[in-house]
Parts: C-alpha cells; sequence; structure tokens
C-alpha cells in the first residue's frame, strides 16, 4: 500500500508502530469510507423492504439517561434485525455527526431551528435548576437573579444550553456564579450530587436516573425552552427509517410510562400502526 501511495503510512521502530501524519489521513478517510459501505448495504437491504442492519442513532445525553433503555427493549421486539448503534452527548457534537453523516439519525435539542437537516420537532423541554440534597428548600420555582447567587456548574461553550441561559443572563442583566464547566450531563449531576453546585439541565425528572433520587429540580421562572427534534442528513436507509418512526412512537408514550416532567409534547401522534407496517415490510 504504502508503494502503491508513494508515501510512509507508518513510523516503524523497535518500539512499535505509530501512524504518519498520511497515515493519519489514510485512517481516517478509510473508516469514512467502510462506514458509506455500510450503509450502502443498509440501502440495499431495504430493497426487500424489511428494516434490517446498523443504525446510528445519536441522542442529547439528558434524554438518553432515562429514554435509552426504553427505545432499546422496543427496539428488540419492534425491529429485531435491526442493531442499534446508540451515541450520546451534546447537542452541537450531534449535529455535527449528523452533517458528516457519522450518523443517521439524531435527537437533539434546539434552541433555534437546525439549517440544513431534514427536522421533525418532538417535544418542548424546560431547563430546570437541579439542587443538592438536603438544602431544606420548599420553593418549587427559581428566578434568574436567585440562579444568580448560587453557585453553578454550567456546560461548556459552545453549548445550546449554554446559550440559550447566557442570552437570558444577559437580558436579566445578571452574571451567572459559575464555578466550573462540564461536557456532559453525568458530569453534571455527579457535581450536584456531591454538593458542590447546582445545575441547570434539560431534564426535571432526575429521580429515575440511579442513585440520584434524592436530588430536586426546580423550575426555572420565567420558563426556558428547548425543541426536542428528531434530525438527520436528508433520505435515510429502511431501518434508520423503521427506528425514526419507533422513536416517535415510544415519545408519545413517555408521559404515560415515565413522565417526563417539563416536557410537552408537541407531535404526540399513536405511531404503533406505522411501525408494525414497517417491521413486517408492508
Amino acid at each position: 500500500m504504502e508503494a502503491e501511495l508513494g508515501v510512509a503510512l507508518l513510523h516503524r521502530s523497535v518500539r512499535g508502530v505509530r501512524p504518519t501524519r498520511e497515515g493519519k489521513v489514510f485512517y481516517r478517510e478509510a473508516t469514512s469510507i467502510l462506514q458509506h459501505v455500510e450503509q450502502l448495504r443498509c440501502i440495499i437491504r431495504s430493497t426487500a423492504r424489511k428494516p434490517e442492519g446498523a443504525v446510528r442513532l445519536g441522542m442529547f445525553s439528558a434524554l438518553a439517561a432515562s429514554f435509552a433503555c426504553t427505545l432499546m427493549e422496543a427496539s428488540r421486539t419492534m425491529l429485531p434485525k435491526v442493531r442499534l448503534h446508540l451515541v450520546t452527548g451534546d447537542s452541537l457534537h450531534m449535529k455535527s455527526l449528523i452533517t458528516s453523516r457519522a450518523l443517521d439519525i439524531c435527537v437533539v435539542l434546539e434552541d433555534e431551528p437546525t439549517s440544513g437537516v431534514r427536522r421533525r420537532p418532538l417535544f418542548q423541554q424546560h431547563l430546570h435548576l437541579v439542587r443538592p440534597p438536603d438544602t431544606g428548600e420548599v420553593a418549587s420555582a427559581v428566578s434568574l437573579e436567585e440562579l444568580a447567587e448560587l453557585p453553578l456548574v454550567l456546560p461548556t461553550r459552545p453549548n445550546t444550553i449554554r446559550d440559550a441561559l447566557d442570552r437570558r443572563f444577559e437580558v436579566a442583566g445578571v452574571m451567572p456564579n459559575c464555578i466550573a464547566e462540564v461536557d456532559t450531563f453525568a458530569s453534571a449531576v455527579s457535581f450536584v450530587r456531591a454538593g458542590l453546585a447546582s445545575a441547570i439541565l434539560a431534564k426535571g425528572d432526575i429521580p429515575d436516573i440511579p442513585s440520584h433520587e434524592d436530588l430536586r429540580a426546580l423550575v426555572i421562572d420565567p420558563p426556558i425552552h428547548m425543541t426536542a427534534c428528531l434530525i438527520s442528513s436528508g433520505d435515510v436507509a429502511f431501518a434508520a427509517e423503521a427506528v425514526s418512526a419507533l422513536l416517535i412512537a415510544q415519545v408519545g408514550k413517555v408521559p404515560h410510562m415515565r413522565p417526563l416532567a417539563g416536557s410537552e409534547p408537541i407531535t404526540p401522534p399513536d405511531l404503533d400502526s406505522k411501525v408494525e407496517a414497517l417491521a413486517v415490510g408492508e
């Protein structure tokens, strides 16, 4: 391969091998090609009109904490030949993976509509202040001015939630007391659990996260809304279409199975019949 390309792809020594700059580029591009080949296989299989193959699904971490297992269980039952590859993280990173086609479909939080993608709004989510246990407070809501007096752990910029918070704090004329910045939902909850700070999260139903049942979520007044959307970069394979329909159907059931406090459904139709039709290839 190196002879054909006319460059060295690896540095070789008695201590082992490591990629050259050209080798890193080769690896990155080869990985992308293999991903596209796998996607092509899924598209070709789709001509049989039965969903099968791998689907790369992204999900913002706050939703994944309580919803991913529910979706996985439903997929195993309704779409047994589909293999889900779940990626979680912040919404901006998920959007970049959709744009580069590293993901097939993704659920992200939006403060403003994402351009250049196919999108379907799912529900509106209120941001909540999540407090450490044993604070002794009885209030159910908190103002932006009160927030500014609390030690906070906030998302690291750039971040969709952080952008929305920065704008609200600026309009209110207050400066948040940010003592730490974190990249993940789990890290933010860990800070709160340790009693180091409060966090502002896109989730009100904290007790459904194991070992965090005693944390308390307060509504922010006036409310700060985010919109959860299912996005893709364009036409997707039949398996990804089936997973999309299943995900939308399961989101519509969440308020009945396991309420997501602070969530307001936007499009909660019963799509079970569509999922069943896709599963049998009708």
